[in-house]
């Protein structure tokens, strides 16, 4: 006898629809084709001792299983669930009149029990999608599959639920989530809060602005100085996510693995912060079953890197097309997976190998050049591609120690929302640009328009501090956004003077 049932295979962040055709027919022999990897072949004995926990087994006749479509590489153990329940339809152990009607996915233990799956969320959008009216998974991913509106969501706890599901003996209760209420949930779910922040008032508005213009942002300073304080504080400034965020960022950690439980959807914006011992292939995603990496996993949210230099030079360089691009093609001979990486770059880092250059009251006790040689370990083309490059200065012992607190991150997030709005009404004609960072020259032309005055003064600094060529795209930049914040229309002279202060690794005078 033939029957299907019906999986899913995740390509990218996106699911594609796997039909399972087992037949049962005279003979004795199992085959399992369909292009499957190790894990799904190795099933047969996973779902042999499962079905004999409860009493049922696989028949001892000829039993074919295809997984169509064929050409597509078939990964992980997810398919148990898929496999068991036809062999079961196909042998006329169960009742298979409902079988057309579900995707079901799930790994096997030996004892029966269900193990969670990667990708559920995507799997979920496929399924509605196709117009199934429902998905049997394991209970523990039930939560994150339930988010999408007009799917019957079913989580099992075992196969002999699904069973019973299948042959109307017991009811599965099916998962229900309020999508709404969940990202209300923990909307201001943040750890860290601008307002444990004692003095640095100078860096907290270079944060600010780059927040407000999504602009990447380099820390350089001693050690002590708060740099990794002031990053983690970042996310909690930023604009909320918006539902359509939401839902693309947890399907990347959906696909990746990394969801938890009791957290049904991602609402707060990520925050990744790798070691710099990670390998390129960790940073950008791929391997032999292509993954997401860490910039995929901060997509719509803030990536930082800590002691930049300390990072593999071949392993920072393969951040600059993603920084440009905003996603990321991982192609194989077969496949090709395309993960999206619209990322927020933090970077710090010391300003020297000792850490002290330019320290108030610490020496220095690094050679000559060696200053130049620690930044060089930056390639410029990845310097030119962070629009804020800030010094940060210890803070001393009289703003540590007072007891009067700053302005909250809530008070901040307003005023990087007002600006940030105005940049979705400025760019509204533009596809996929919604900040002043993603703006191309084109762009700058007509929004970011100076003063005869304002011209002359960045003349006049460019000449006398040695400013670098790069760094007059991204003065513009991040002076359109010091504007957006003050609520005006035309780029001004203060405006410049401020971004300009912004640029102190372009200073010829710097590491000398």
């Amino acid at each position: 006898m033939l029957i299907k049932t019906y999986g899913s295979a995740i390509s990218g962040i996106n699911a594609i629809t796997i039909t399972v055709e087992v037949n049962v027919d005279k003979g004795i022999n199992f085959m399992l084709v369909g292009l499957p990897d190790n894990a799904i072949k190795e099933s047969q004995q996973r779902i042999a001792s499962a079905l004999n926990c409860y009493g049922y087994k696989i028949p001892g006749n000829k039993i074919v299983i295809n997984m169509a479509p064929a050409d597509l590489k078939k990964e992980g153990s997810a398919y148990d669930l898929t496999i068991a329940i036809g062999i079961l339809a196909a042998s006329e152990q169960i009742l298979s009149n409902k079988l057309a009607d579900y995707i079901i996915m799930g790994e096997l233990s030996l004892d029966g029990s269900l193990q969670a799956i990667k990708g559920a969320l995507p799997i979920a959008l496929e399924a509605k999608k196709q117009g199934f009216k429902g998905f049997i998974l394991p209970k523990c991913n039930a939560q994150e599959a339930a988010i999408v509106d007009g799917l019957d969501v079913y989580g099992a706890e075992n196969i002999m639920e699904v069973i019973n599901f299948f042959d109307n003996v017991v009811p599965l209760n099916k998962t229900q989530i309020d999508i709404r209420e969940e990202f209300a949930k923990s909307l201001e779910n943040y750890e860290f809060d601008f307002v444990d922040v004692k003095g640095q008032e100078s860096v907290k508005r270079a944060m600010e602005v780059a927040a407000a213009g999504s602009h990447n942002i380099l820390l350089v300073g001693s050690p002590g100085s708060g740099k990794t304080m002031l990053a983690k504080r970042l996310p909690s400034i930023l604009p909320p996510l918006t539902i359509e965020e939401a839902l693309e960022t947890t399907k990347i950690h959906s696909v990746a693995g990394k969801m938890n439980k009791f957290q049904p959807i991602i609402s707060v914006r990520p925050f990744r912060n790798p070691h710099h011992t990670i390998s390129d292939v960790a940073l950008v995603g791929g391997g032999t079953y292509p993954q997401p990496g860490e910039i995929s996993l901060a997509h719509n949210g803030v990536l930082f890197l800590d002691e930049l230099p300390e990072f593999k030079r071949n392993v920072l360089e393969v951040l600059r097309q993603p920084m440009e691009e905003r996603s990321i093609t991982i192609s194989r001979t077969k496949q090709s997976s395309e993960y999206p990486a619209s990322f927020m770059l933090v970077a710090a880092m010391n300003p020297c190998p000792c850490g002290y250059y330019n320290h108030p009251t610490q020496a220095c006790t690094c050679p000559l050049g060696a200053v130049n040689k620690y930044l060089n370990k930056i390639s410029g083309p990845l310097l030119d591609r962070i629009d804020i490059q800030l010094e940060v200065v210890p803070v001393p012992f009289k703003e540590l120690s007072t007891i009067k607190e700053g302005e909250t991150s809530a008070t901040i997030r307003q005023r990087v929302i007002k600006a940030r709005k105005i940049q979705e009404e400025r760019f509204k004609k533009y596809p996929n640009v919604h900040c002043n960072a993603q703006m191309n020259t084109q762009m700058m032309k007509e929004f970011c328009k100076i003063q005869p005055s304002g011209m002359e003064l960045l003349r006049t600094v460019m000449d006398r501090l040695g400013l670098s060529a790069r760094a007059y795209d991204r003065i513009l930049k991040v002076s359109r956004t010091i504007a957006d914040l003050d609520g005006s229309e035309n780029i001004r002279d203060e405006h410049l003077a401020e971004a300009i202060t912004y640029r102190n690794l372009d200073r010829e005078s710097w590491g000398r």
